[in-house]
């Protein structure tokens, strides 16, 4: 936690500055980091008559795609016009968009080809309006959410799991179509001139141009803040399994189970639980194939990986479950909300560390998939020109493209419904959620898909106060105020 929490230095004063990679800070994936289990904190969890799968090892290997990349060669010198660190979901993705326009692009990772280890769940309708359709290996007509023991609430939205090898495949053959370039190296350092950049990587190669972009995730030390980074986080522990047999719908994904009854000869998990909530995630492939993720939603200081752990094994104990085999592991911590970057600067983002993640939700994937063509389009209307912006005109320009006033404005608003839902215990969580997907559908799922304009937003918390139970209200009024003071301030710092 260290690492995330570490403050950024400030830019020295010279001319040419420079910006440091620590090597004892690795990148956290954008979406969902895996992580070694520490088998000592393992061995406090007693298996159960249902077996302990924490024991069970993951069986699935690292994989990567085959594909013929147009390496760069760094001894021709030649200048680029855009760089990009990364090539998870955000970096391919623009580095896609930005080639359409004919800008030279070279994206700089030391494994482009590896899969990607983290699993997304999307709003089918997300990935439609985007032409994305076909990156997604399973579609649930419905999803539902148990509130409590007793209520259980349907949507009628679809939702899907994202493939991620015919993501990353769809996004690799368009960067290679439109002659993106690749170099396989770790960027340790960048340099900044008037109107060009440089990075250094670890393999001694300098490379040039006109925009550097971060997308390398969230723990990258390239990106300056001029506010402290205090993030919400919301952590999770997950796995693809076999299991003897599961007590869920196949025709509908469970997007959350706030139920605690699994917790009753738990006194002290379920305790805990009652202050700091977590819930069960699951997608059912079939009668025997299933993603169970326990996750805490948003905490401040994170929830232990342990707790995750412990409420999990009771929670599939309870439900009858028992797991044979153990597919892929997932473990699971995202950053939400706090400050968005100082705009502009000399490096741009994408991604994790750019601030697009849903502060309310966790929700990330298909937001970049939408806004790397916007910030695309905005960097072309520089470097596509025959004029060639280049400097600070191209900063803010890229910035402002990506991060617009209006943009800024709901990005506050859902960040006041992290701060909103950092308040509630178990109970409050189960009536927010409750009176929210009562909702129009338009508003809840406009929220969850950051759609919704700021007036659209204000009309929602009228309207969620307004179905809230008394409970429900008293706890907004009286935990609440700091953020809604927050929230106004930022509105107001904003338009001015």
């Amino acid at each position: 936690m260290a690492t995330l929490l570490r403050p950024f230095p400030p830019p020295p004063s010279a001319a040419k500055t420079s910006q440091f990679f620590h090597s004892s800070s690795p990148p956290l994936h954008f979406s969902k980091t895996h992580y070694s289990s520490p088998n000592k904190s393992l061995s406090k969890i007693h298996s159960s008559k249902f077996g302990n799968f924490l024991d069970l090892k993951p069986e699935a290997k690292p994989e990567s795609l085959h594909f013929d990349l147009h390496q760069f060669d760094p001894s021709t010198r030649s200048r680029l016009d855009v760089i990009i660190i990364g090539t998870g979901p955000a970096g391919l993705r623009l580095a896609e968009q930005l080639s359409r326009y004919g800008i030279k692009v070279c994206c700089v990772d030391p494994s482009p080809l590896s899969m990607w280890p983290n699993n997304y769940g999307v709003w089918v309708d997300e990935f439609e309006s985007l032409n994305l359709e076909s990156c997604l290996d399973k579609i649930w007509p419905m999803a539902s959410v148990h509130v409590n023991d007793s209520k259980t609430k349907f949507l009628d939205r679809p939702y899907g799991r994202v493939s991620r090898k015919k993501l990353k495949t769809l996004l690799l053959e368009r960067c290679l179509s439109n002659g993106v370039q690749f170099h396989r190296a770790k960027v340790w350092k960048i340099e900044h001139e008037e109107f060009e950049s440089s990075i250094l990587c670890d393999d001694g190669n300098e490379l040039k141009a006109s925009l550097i972009v971060d997308a390398s995730g969230f723990a990258s030390s390239f990106i300056e803040y001029e506010k402290p980074r205090n993030h919400g986080y919301q952590i999770a522990h997950g796995i693809l399994a076999e299991v003897e047999e599961h007590p869920f719908d196949l025709d509908k994904m469970l997007l959350m189970d706030w139920r605690d009854s699994h917790l009753g000869n738990e006194p002290y998990l379920r305790t805990s639980n009652s202050r700091f909530p977590t819930f069960l995630y699951a997608m059912p492939f079939d009668s025997n194939l299933v993603f169970l993720e326990e996750t805490s939603l948003v905490s401040r200081p994170v929830l232990s990986y342990i707790e995750i752990k412990k409420r999990m094994v009771a929670r599939l104990r309870h439900l009858g479950i028992r797991v044979k085999r153990v597919i892929e592991e997932e473990k699971c911590l995202i950053p939400m909300g706090g400050p968005l970057p100082r705009i502009p600067q000399r490096v741009m983002a994408i991604g994790g560390t750019s601030g697009v993640v849903h502060p309310s939700t966790g929700y990330m994937v298909a937001r970049t998939m939408a806004l790397a063509p916007v910030l695309a389009e905005a960097i072309a209307e520089c470097l596509g020109s025959t004029r060639m912006i280049r400097g600070q005109p191209l900063y803010h320009k890229a910035w402002n493209g990506l991060w617009p006033i209006e943009r800024r404005c709901t990005r506050d608003f859902y960040s006041f419904g992290m701060e909103t839902l950092l308040k509630l215990d178990l109970n409050g969580s189960r009536s927010f959620f409750d009176a929210f997907f009562d909702l129009d559908p338009y508003y809840w799922q406009g929220f969850l898909s950051s759609r919704l304009s700021l007036r659209e937003l204000a009309l929602l918390s009228l309207s969620l106060f307004g179905r809230a139970s008394a409970p429900s209200r008293f706890d907004i009024v009286t935990k609440c105020p700091v953020p809604l003071v927050k929230l106004m301030g930022n509105l107001a710092l904003e338009a001015a």
